[in-house]
């Protein structure tokens, strides 16, 4: 475990390396003792100075739930972190490039809550009744921490590399599609570069929502109507570089660009 100073400090070092879109040395590396519990005091400390500062939390992102995911980063359990008001784009965004570091992209689903949803013993069953509907979505990876050799609390620190969410203009009840065959197909500048399922999730996306009201159950708190939960990656992700177009087609679900400028 971490001294509350150290943690402390954690947490300046990557508000600033947000702040200059910079990357630190590797957590882990310095201070190879650290816990998923540190990892998740850094990210705590982190989120309340960005509320203070005046942000609006939306929402969850869920991280490394997809065997595509676990394998493209060597990292095998969940993981989550925060997502604020002034991250979301809309489909044909244009996105700053430099706003962000190691650009990455990924195809996913979200989900609006119309209920709390709190554990110990949630349930897909319980997931699914909660949500008001499923949205496609990429998320823009951003991470601050040297990729090579991180560890899942080097991830968890940096906010489970959140960067950005763009969201698509379909919304599905649960009832009205079945959710483990969404399909997302990738390009980037026209050619496509990866192609998955939706169920690759997990089994199923909305499973994701359920371990993370378990989790939150852990820590003495719930999930609340109206968040938004970004759900998981279920293809590898896709580096990006200024001047990209990106399209993904998610079939049923419509398609989502943006572009990176």
């Amino acid at each position: 475990m971490l001294s509350p100073d150290v943690i402390a400090r954690i947490a300046d070092e990557l508000a600033e390396a947000e702040q200059n879109n910079a990357v630190i040395p590797r957590i882990t590396a310095r201070f190879p003792d650290a816990t998923i519990e540190d990892s998740y005091a850094i990210q705590g400390i982190w989120r309340d100075k960005n509320l203070a500062a005046g942000r609006t939390l939306i929402g969850r992102k869920i991280g490394l739930t997809s065997k595509a995911m676990q394998q493209a980063t060597g990292i095998t359990e969940p993981d989550y972190g925060v997502m604020f008001d002034d991250t979301v784009y809309p489909s044909g965004a244009e996105i700053r490039f430099d706003d962000f570091s190691n650009v990455r992209i990924e195809v996913e689903l979200a989900f609006v809550l119309k209920h709390p949803l709190e554990g110990p013993d949630c349930t897909l069953d319980d997931a699914l009744a909660a949500i008001d509907y499923a949205v496609p979505a990429l998320e823009v990876l951003n991470s601050h921490i040297e990729l090579e050799g991180r560890t899942i609390v080097d991830t968890i620190s940096d906010n489970a590399a959140y960067g950005a969410m763009v969201l698509g203009d379909v919304h599905k009840r649960p009832d009205e599609i079945d959710l483990r065959w969404v399909p997302g197909v990738l390009s980037r500048n026209g050619e496509i570069e990866e192609t998955g399922v939706s169920a690759g999730v997990l089994g199923h996306p909305a499973t994701g929502v359920a371990w993370l009201a378990n989790k939150f159950h852990q820590h003495g708190a719930r999930l609340e109507a109206g968040e938004i939960i970004l759900a998981g990656s279920f293809t590898r992700p896709m580096w990006v570089s200024k001047g990209d177009d990106v399209l993904c087609d998610y079939g049923p679900m419509g398609k989502i660009t943006c572009r990176f400028i």
